[in-house]
């Protein structure tokens, strides 16, 4: 796994493979971040980074300058790699030991970008109930996305808030946003 861009652009970061997880692809990940420079400022923008497993998300976007990023997994180990990472790269990741549910339903820390990676094996209810609590709880700032990786074998194109999807390999990015005055 290596940062595509920014500060520490081409430094390789090596998880123990012990970790429970399937990071996402250079070419995924470099792609996303084509979509997201054309519309944010990186160092002008809050992160939260769902089932964040190795942080490779957190990474690239503090090597982009940005300087409020929560990353959230309920396994130890990524935190424990994440924070070792973070604290080695001097980056402003702040990690959280828990369910990623539980946080989206209690937490009221809003973000500009919301990134979720959730087991591909999840159902569509189950990936569903990603937006559903971010925007119930408003937990996206204005003009914000919340941005859900999936296989491109699942369908979220009918789940409220819906914006749009790109698909690249077997990895599909949907994006979610507070619909517009003109859309309601």
């Amino acid at each position: 796994m290596r940062i595509i861009s920014g500060t520490y652009k081409g430094r390789r970061i090596n998880p123990p493979k012990k970790l429970p997880v399937r990071p996402t692809t250079d070419m995924a990940k470099e792609a996303l971040f084509n979509i997201l420079n054309n519309l944010y400022y990186f160092d002008e923008i809050t992160v939260l980074d769902l089932f964040a497993g190795t942080g490779s998300i957190s990474y690239e976007f503090a090597s982009r300058g940005t300087q409020h990023i929560t990353a959230v997994d309920q396994d130890y180990g990524c935190i424990k790699f994440i924070n070792e990472t973070a604290e080695t790269f001097e980056m402003p990741i702040q990690t959280i030991k828990g369910d990623v549910f539980k946080f989206l339903e209690t937490s009221r820390q809003q973000a500009t970008v919301i990134f979720a990676d959730p087991p591909y094996a999840f159902t569509v209810e189950e990936f569903s109930k990603i937006p559903q609590l971010v925007f119930e709880n408003e937990l996206l700032e204005d003009d914000g996305i919340l941005v859900v990786e999936h296989s491109k074998l699942t369908d979220l194109s009918s789940v409220e808030n819906f914006h749009y999807s790109k698909n690249y390999g077997g990895s599909m990015f949907s994006f979610f946003e507070m619909p517009t005055d003109e859309e309601e």
